[in-house]
C-alpha cells in the first residue's frame, strides 16, 4: 500500500535521506549512447517497424553505442527468430520522468509509421517520489497523445525495474525504492487491465547478476540489454498473438 511506503519513509528518513543525497552527489553518471538512433536488421523493405521511447533505457545509457541498446537488440532478436526485416528507432531522454516525456513528445522527431511501440518510463518517477495519482493521470495523457500519433498501434509499457537490485543504491534506500517502484508499476498494470486492446504491460526478469548492470550499478550493460531484449521479444510475440 502507498500508506505503508510513506510511513516507512517517515520512519527511516534519518537514514535514507542522507543516503539519497550522498548517492545523488557521488553516483557515476554515464552518458547516453552514441551512434545512429535508428537502423535495420535484414535486407529489403522493413516488414516490422519498432520504436522504443522514454527514459535512459531508450537513450541507451550504460552502453557506448545504440547498436548495443534495447531497440537494436530487440530488432536483432526478432529478425533472428522470425527471419523478418526489422527497422528500429529509439528516442530517449536521460533522467526523464513521465511528465518530462509528455512535454517533449509533441516536438520529437518520430518515425511516421510503426507497428510496435515500446515505452520505458517510471524509474525517475520512483526516485522523484511522483504521486501515484499524478502518474496515473500522466499515463492516461500519454495514451491519448500516442493514440493521436499512432492510431491503432498498442502501447507496450515496460515494467518499472525492481530497484531493490540496483547495486548503486545503499540499503535501506535500495529496498525502499524497490517497494516504491513496485507501486508505480501497479499503475501501469492497472491501466493495461482497463484498456487491454490499447495498453500492454511488459514484465521482464530482474537484472540481478553483476554482469547485467553497467559500471554505474544502475543501468543495463550490453549483456543486460541483450537479456532485456530477449525477454521483451518473447513477451511481445505472446502479446501480438492476442
Amino acid at each position: 500500500m502507498s500508506v505503508a511506503f510513506w510511513f516507512g519513509l517517515a520512519c527511516m528518513s534519518p537514514v535514507v535521506m542522507p543516503q539519497a543525497k550522498r548517492t545523488r552527489r557521488t553516483a557515476l553518471r554515464l552518458p547516453e549512447a552514441c551512434g545512429s538512433d535508428n537502423g535495420q536488421w535484414g535486407s529489403g523493405a522493413a516488414q516490422r517497424r519498432l520504436l522504443v521511447l522514454g527514459d535512459s533505457v531508450a537513450a541507451g545509457v550504460g552502453v557506448a553505442d545504440h547498436q548495443q541498446g534495447l531497440a537494436c537488440q530487440l530488432a536483432r532478436s526478432r529478425h533472428r527468430i522470425n527471419n523478418e526485416t526489422v527497422a528500429w528507432h529509439t528516442r530517449g531522454i536521460n533522467g526523464a520522468r513521465l511528465a518530462d516525456l509528455l512535454l517533449a513528445l509533441p516536438d520529437m522527431a518520430l518515425p511516421a509509421s510503426i507497428d510496435t511501440l515500446i515505452i520505458s518510463i517510471g524509474v525517475n518517477d520512483t526516485t522523484a517520489l511522483t504521486r501515484r495519482h499524478a502518474f496515473r493521470q500522466q499515463l492516461t495523457e500519454l495514451q491519448t497523445q500516442l493514440d493521436h500519433r499512432y492510431p491503432g498501434i498498442p502501447v507496450h509499457l515496460m515494467a518499472v525495474p525492481p530497484m531493490q537490485y540496483f547495486t548503486a543504491l545503499p540499503q535501506p534506500l535500495r529496498a525502499l525504492l524497490g517497494h516504491r517502484a513496485g507501486l508505480i508499476d501497479r499503475e501501469i498494470q492497472r491501466l493495461a487491465r482497463q484498456h487491454p486492446s490499447r495498453i500492454r504491460h511488459l514484465a521482464y526478469p530482474a537484472l540481478r547478476a553483476t554482469a547485467l548492470l553497467a559500471e554505474d550499478g544502475y543501468h543495463p550493460s550490453a549483456e543486460g540489454y541483450r537479456c532485456l531484449a530477449a525477454a521483451v521479444s518473447q513477451r511481445l510475440a505472446t502479446s501480438q498473438r492476442h
